[in-house]
């Protein structure tokens, strides 16, 4: 539900750490403002921002290293027409904020200043998808050394081979205030914590890695040892699987991809191809064909930044603006692009909630949250027994996409060969290439077991990072070019 109770409460949040120090109020951010506006602008907004971080992380037994940073600042923006002028700085003062204002304001083609009046107050609808809490102070420091110790103790606990063990525990206390040009003002207390697992297995002096995490917007208590003991089997099951690995064997082929991280795929292939920007320049292979088939029938895909206490979730976006639900693909239809407040104007459309900024220091742009594919209605080990020769793909590494072709490379970290539905040995080495929209008309059966990942995705566009969920059911592909070792 989206309320502006929620709002009014983080706003009071955002003020005291971001304006009430420096000796600002909301008439300081409203003379910013007009000083922008005085020259003829589309748009304007002011981002506040305060990040407060820390990190542990253990190697060999001990932990090693541990850091804390704080950091706080203010970016200024101003559109007109398609072109963005930006000025950001690490001074939250009257008299910086003043000046970003009057150097982003050159970007109006006329030069002409006006008087400008200031719009009426307005406070932003917001919805109630994570407590604002601090969660660097949701366990003390002797706390946080044990947790990495405890996956230490447990990843080495499970099998000899276990030869090292790396451990990281990751908290953010962000908050966000938003000042716009229409008179809106927009607040949210994001807090992210991320729990890491890397084992490297040794056998026969050969050695392999596995990696598992989870993480998402809460306290360090939701690290408890059913969670723990999960990332930790996740990590060492990976590790020692891949110790039986064989050569991957290449050429075109059937391909199953796993339920939840798989669905990374997904991310880089087709959802990076439906954001704003690519499809209004039309430099994406989705451009121009809302209302096309892009898909299989029953493949769905939807971003939404509203899933409670997710990696990717957002009470409001970067823009002041409420997450929503949005379907993008609906039944191989393509219905929607991902936008933001400046594509979506210019492509006379409604933003969706999907302007992201890695910090005070970047412009937004349309950014994915939480990006996953609906279930259908076949059940996972009948869609592995229907491949007749094949891959089956449970992890991946990274990835990327081409934006214009569409075409994708993956690393797949955890895989099978199957012959006659039956899974043979598992393969090391394994990429898997393809075209996004090609990709997708080749599916050709869909898991009833969807799943999101468990919590540790980022991504990256034009050097900025963000923090982002996927996931998918299990998924048969026809006709996917697997590059092997073999």
């Amino acid at each position: 539900m989206i309320s502006r109770e929620p709002t009014i409460e983080r706003l009071a949040t955002a003020q005291n750490l971001l304006l009430t120090p420096f000796g600002l109020d909301e008439s300081h951010l409203s003379r910013a403002l007009a000083e922008i506006k005085a020259h003829k602008v589309d748009d304007a907004d002011l981002y506040f921002q305060y990040t407060r971080s820390e990190g542990w992380s253990l190697e060999e037994g001990i932990v090693k290293t541990g850091s804390f940073s704080i950091d706080q600042g203010v970016g200024v923006r101003a559109v007109s027409g398609e072109k963005t002028a930006f000025a950001y700085s690490d001074d939250i003062s009257e008299a910086s904020l003043l000046d970003a204002a009057r150097t982003v304001r050159s970007i109006s083609a006329a030069g002409k200043t006006a008087r400008v009046k200031a719009p009426a107050r307005k406070i932003a609808g917001s919805r109630s998808l994570y407590s604002g809490i601090d969660p660097i102070s949701t366990l003390d420091s002797t706390a946080k050394v044990k947790l990495l110790e405890k996956v230490e103790q447990l990843a080495r606990s499970r099998d000899p081979r276990v030869a090292q063990v790396m451990a990281g525990l990751a908290s953010e206390y962000d908050v966000v205030l938003v000042a716009r040009a229409d008179g809106t003002l927009a607040a949210d207390v994001r807090p992210l914590v991320r729990l890491s697992v890397t084992v490297i297995a040794e056998q026969n002096g050969r050695r392999e890695v596995g990696s598992g995490g989870g993480g998402g917007r809460f306290g360090l208590a939701y690290f408890d040892d059913e969670h723990i003991a999960e990332y930790v089997d996740q990590a060492v099951k990976s590790a020692l699987t891949n110790l039986d690995s064989r050569p991957a064997p290449a050429g075109e082929m059937t391909v199953v991809l796993g339920p939840g991280w798989p669905g990374i795929l997904l991310h880089e292939a087709i959802g990076h191809g439906l954001e704003g920007d690519f499809n209004r320049k039309g430099s994406s292979a989705f451009s121009g064909r809302i209302g096309e088939r892009v898909a299989a029938k029953g493949v769905t895909v939807l971003d939404d930044g509203t899933i409670a206490d997710r990696r990717g979730s957002l009470n409001v976006d970067d823009e002041g603006n409420a997450t929503q639900r949005n379907v993008l693909i609906e039944d191989g239809i393509l219905k929607a692009y991902i936008q933001d407040s400046l594509n979506a104007r210019l492509m006379k459309a409604k933003p969706t909630g999907n302007g992201r900024r890695e910090s005070y220091a970047h412009a937004p742009m349309p950014r994915m949250t939480n990006t996953y594919m609906l279930g259908g209605g076949r059940e996972p080990g009948e869609i592995v027994a229907s491949i007749k020769k094949g891959l089956y793909a449970t992890n991946f590494g990274g990835g990327q996409v081409d934006i214009t072709s569409g075409k994708f490379v993956f690393s797949a970290s955890e895989a099978y060969w199957v012959e006659n539905g039956k899974i043979q040995y598992p393969v090391k080495g394994a990429t898997i290439v393809g075209n996004g929209p090609d990709a997708l008309t080749r599916v050709t059966m869909i898991g009833n077991d969807m799943a999101l990942d468990s919590g540790v995705g980022t991504c990256g566009k034009e050097g900025q990072s963000v923090p982002v969920g996927v996931g998918q059911p299990t998924l048969r592909i026809d006709g996917l070019t697997v590059g092997g070792t073999a």
